[in-house]
């Protein structure tokens, strides 16, 4: 994948978050009124988390969805979903910021560990194809 790709994906990708961000903060909004902070929080990251599985797919990555990366793309999110959540509890609780406020402050937080964990369910072999180009390039430089 050539330089160029990459920060094509990298500027796709932060488009699709910014989407998913303002989809997610939207449906937030929406919850907490009617249920607890934390619950209107969950359920929002849920149904964004679906939007973002297609956005990314059709998208980001220009792959082709399957139930497999369907089914798998949920674990990317456990690792966002448990640093947002941590610091979602931290800002409100130790920080003492609005909760209406605190779920966009924790979101941006944990954008770059998203990107590396979809990238490597979506597009399955890219980080070993990448790895391979480095390996073969800095092999070259060496003769």
């Amino acid at each position: 994948m050539s330089r160029r790709d990459q920060l094509g994906q990298v500027f796709r990708f932060a488009l699709v978050g910014g989407v998913n961000t303002a989809t997610f903060f939207g449906i937030y909004l929406l919850l907490h009124p009617w249920m607890p902070y934390f619950a209107a929080y969950s359920l929002a990251f849920l149904l964004a988390m679906v939007g973002s599985f297609f956005m990314n797919t059709y998208f980001t990555y220009r792959t082709r969805p399957t139930w497999k990366k369907f089914l798998l793309f949920p674990l990317t999110n456990v690792t966002n979903y448990v640093i947002q959540s941590a610091g979602l509890y931290a800002l409100v609780t130790w920080a003492g910021m609005d909760t209406r406020i605190a779920p966009l402050v924790a979101a941006i937080v944990a954008i770059p560990f998203t990107f590396l964990l979809s990238r490597k369910i979506l597009v399955p072999g890219a980080a070993r194809a990448e790895t391979a180009r480095h390996a073969e390039a800095g092999s070259s430089s060496r003769v």
